[in-house]
């Protein structure tokens, strides 16, 4: 007879998904040495993660060139501000053909407003086959192009 213990999950417990680090390429468009990318594809999840975060301010890309096409079923993404009020938009995009067009999955907004507000986890379902690449396109502030953009956790299934 098979058997597992199953164990109560927790707030930090995320399903685990495509292993981004060895099956992709990060291509970014600024990262600060103490925050890199790959926080935000590792084991850390929730509140008080390692996350990645832009070295420069303004608007970020973050472009993962998959190894070999991959079908996408799930995002999960979580971001988390202890330090600004502020609006962070990011955008969603997918491309089946080597980068050079992309379809939008998903356009999102995030307020922060720390003490209060300072963690945001969403989940969106989707049905994508053959993603050659997919991009995040972070603006950091909708209102401010002097702010910084993170990244807490980003899991693909």
């Amino acid at each position: 007879m098979r058997k597992s213990i199953l164990r109560k999950a927790s707030v930090n417990d995320l399903p685990s998904g495509i292993d981004i680090p060895n099956s992709a390429t990060a291509l970014l468009s600024s990262e600060d040495p103490a925050h890199p990318i790959e926080n935000a594809f590792g084991p850390d999840h929730g509140p008080g993660a390692s996350y990645w975060k832009a070295q420069d301010p303004g608007e970020q890309n973050i472009v993962l060139a998959f190894d070999t096409p991959q079908a996408i079923r799930q995002i999960i993404l979580e971001i988390e501000e202890l330090e600004v009020n502020r609006s962070q938009e990011l955008q969603i995009s997918a491309s089946q053909d080597q980068g050079r067009t992309y379809k939008t999955v998903v356009t999102q907004g995030f307020n922060f407003s720390p003490p209060g507000t300072t963690f945001e986890r969403e989940i969106w379902t989707v049905a994508l086959d053959g993603i050659t690449h997919l991009r995040l396109q972070i603006k950091p502030d909708r209102g401010d192009s002097s702010q910084y953009a993170s990244l807490t956790s980003v899991v693909l299934q």
